[in-house]
């Protein structure tokens, strides 16, 4: 015994005599909010990372005492929480940011953004786009964000370059598109989409099925065994609006779940996007399928699509996140807008205040938001093992005082530009306002040139002087 207790003591003093081990990065001092089961809150706490793993999470006395960062990030006054998980996208569509407002979907889509689309995109509007999107999650605090549009490689490429994590679906539609005439062309380019990218550190292919009402059986049926065969997720609209629940009832006499379902295309890898006409039917389908949900409360508000049945989703179990939706229909990718006005919009239709407290809304945006894409093991929560997708948020601004519960903060008077730094994969993408992947000015610039051109070619849109 005397000489196993000397043993123990000779190794602690050798331990306390090496000092802190030093690691890649330490974001210390701040309020951290850890969105882990426990829904722990260090007040005066810190997270350690060590290339892109955190490797602790506890008190800044604690983490100080253990571990020295080569770059320390000091968040005093500030708020440290996961980085945000925005899980329905098109990117590129920022370019068509206001090119059509106050529109109903289909009058919205037919009559403005799929002709624009036709004249405009190519892999270029696609780089441009895309540069500008991931310049806007980077300064708003998304780490992450799906996304479904045309010539995803180049999606790809721009979000990785900027530093981002995206689960990116290369679209399937039935019509021709600028990347594909025909669907089987575009299976065949998802394919080799998913085979250029399975496995990357940050990007995850997937396979976008556009919607059930603008493909058929046999097409959809092919996109889903083509993510099955490679493991991929399968990113899909569903039910956003009654026009599409009318259609599935003449077409097919069914809901569009039930639809889907009977093809055997629902299950896990799942991500529907909207999902606000469903029947409690539906609601089980979904859940019996592992099927994950994205809610876009602003998309879904501007468009008068209708309202999700969020309290019903949460009480049945879904894994529910938020998204934006592309910037074209919201009309920012702002994800603490999005958290805002699910909780203000489900307190209204409820007409209770207790729905979607503040608290639902954040776990929406975060690990809501990685268990519906199936990531939670690797995302979502600041946790040892997890990857560093870490921001930190400013809470110095006279409307953010005084602060008495961080979380109400976050939620209800948090803005995009409130965020002070952004990390993924243990990478510093910005720092203090300063974003270090990208050239913003020459992001705006290219961005307010395609403007230019997008202006000429789409008559509807009134002929104003932009900015330089």
């Amino acid at each position: 015994m005397l000489i196993a207790g000397t043993f123990l003591l000779a190794v602690a003093a050798s331990l306390c005599a090496q000092g802190p081990r030093q690691v890649a990065l330490v974001v210390t001092n701040g309020t951290v909010v850890t969105m882990d089961a426990g829904g722990r809150i260090i007040a005066d706490g810190a997270v350690a990372v060590d290339g892109s793993e955190i490797i602790a999470v506890d008190t800044a006395a604690t983490i100080q005492l253990q571990f020295r960062g080569r770059e320390t990030i000091d968040a005093t006054g500030q708020v440290v929480l996961p980085g945000l998980v925005n899980t329905h996208t098109h990117a590129p569509m920022v370019l068509f940011r206001g090119l059509a407002d106050d529109l109903a979907l289909m009058e919205w889509l037919n009559s403005y953004i799929f002709p624009a689309e036709a004249k405009m995109v190519s892999p270029e509007f696609v780089r441009a786009g895309t540069r500008l999107a991931a310049l806007e999650m980077i300064q708003s605090g998304t780490t992450t964000y799906a996304d479904m549009y045309y010539f995803e490689e180049e999606v790809a490429k721009a979000t990785k370059a900027a530093g981002l994590r995206g689960v990116l679906g290369q679209t399937v539609i039935q019509f021709p598109v600028a990347d594909a005439k025909t669907p089987g062309e575009a299976l065949t380019r998802a394919e080799a989409f998913i085979t250029a990218y399975k496995g990357d550190a940050l990007i995850t292919p997937a396979v976008a099925p556009h919607a059930m009402y603008t493909l058929d059986g046999p097409t959809l049926t092919a996109t889903r065994a083509l993510s099955k065969k490679y493991g991929v997720p399968t990113l899909i609209h569903l039910s956003e609006t009654r026009d599409e629940q009318k259609t599935a009832a003449e077409r097919r006499a069914s809901s569009p779940t039930a639809y889907l379902d009977g093809l055997g295309f629902l299950g896990p890898g799942v991500l529907a996007a909207h999902g606000v006409w469903v029947s409690d039917t539906d609601i089980g389908i979904l859940k019996m399928r592992g099927v994950g949900v994205s809610h876009n409360p602003e998309s879904n508000m501007k468009l008068a699509s209708g309202t999700a049945p969020v309290p019903a989703y949460l009480r049945a179990g879904i894994a529910l996140g938020l998204g934006t939706d592309g910037a074209a229909s919201n009309n920012d990718l702002d994800m603490f807008d999005a958290m805002r006005m699910a909780s203000l919009l489900h307190k209204l239709q409820s007409n209770d205040p207790r729905v979607v407290p503040a608290r639902t809304a954040l776990e929406m945006a975060t690990m809501g938001g990685a268990r519906a894409m199936g990531m939670d093991r690797r995302i979502g929560s600041l946790e040892r093992g997890k990857h560093a997708d870490i921001i930190v948020v400013g809470m110095s601004a006279a409307r953010q005082t005084p602060l008495y519960d961080p979380i109400s903060h976050l939620v209800y008077v948090t803005r995009g530009d409130d965020v002070r730094t952004t990390i993924v994969d243990g990478r510093i993408l910005m720092r203090d306002r300063r974003v270090l992947t990208l050239d913003e000015t020459a992001v705006v610039k290219e961005a307010r040139a395609w403007a230019d051109r997008i202006r000429l070619a789409v008559k509807k849109v009134d002929p104003i002087v932009t900015p330089r």
